[in-house]
């Protein structure tokens, strides 16, 4: 990259860890030229505004998601290995994120009655997630895997559930061992849902 191309990814990797500790809401121009030993006329040289640089660092953080969950998910063989995957990778980087907090379930948060760009772009971003794990659901039942009857949208609603009641007992309450029931929990959950007739014939 060129220098300033190498300048800006700098600033975006701060920008998105102070957004991940203090909420996008929290993110400054001031803050982050701080944080860079940069003027703040330095930092507008590569955004052109506030809101210009919480979408950048909403992008990089969805990026990194994919990165780290989704793409290596779809690899596995559709049906339950690639849904347990998608699960599997999701509770991973949310138990990094117990540290620095998570932008998807703060953005929620911060933007859950604030209309504008930034909020439709979030919604966007959570919905491709959830989409994709419909998908999953929905091939698992085409399969076989999962019962015929199976509604996808409760079972993705639930897994949700296990997902941010992992986030709260461990980055909120910091109770120890939620990461252990958040598995526990997606196992039984799957279990309800397996299709009996494929797991006589397994057994």
């Amino acid at each position: 990259m060129r220098k300033g191309e190498q300048t800006r990814a700098a600033i975006l990797d701060v920008a998105l860890e102070l957004a991940s500790r203090n909420g996008l809401e929290g993110l400054t121009i001031g803050l982050l030229a701080d944080r860079m030993n940069m003027s703040k006329s330095g930092v507008f040289a590569h955004f052109g505004s506030r809101e210009d640089l919480q979408m950048e660092v909403l992008k990089l953080y969805h990026h990194r998601f994919e990165q780290e969950v989704f793409f290596p998910s779809v690899k596995e063989p559709r049906g339950l290995p690639r849904l347990e995957s998608m699960f599997a990778r999701w509770v991973k980087r949310v138990s990094v994120e117990i540290a620095s907090g998570c932008i998807y379930i703060s953005g929620a948060v911060e933007y859950d009655d604030r209309p504008g760009p930034i909020r439709e772009a979030l919604v966007a971003m959570v919905r491709a997630w959830q989409g994709a794990l419909l998908r999953a659901v929905q091939q698992s039942i085409d399969v076989g895997a999962l019962q015929a009857g199976t509604d996808p949208n409760q079972l993705v609603y639930e897994m949700y559930g296990l997902i941010l009641a992992l986030h709260h007992d461990a980055r909120f309450l910091r109770v120890p061992g939620a990461l252990e029931r958040a598995n526990r929990g997606f196992v039984r959950l799957i279990e309800n849902y397996r299709n009996p007739t494929q797991s006589n014939q397994a057994g």
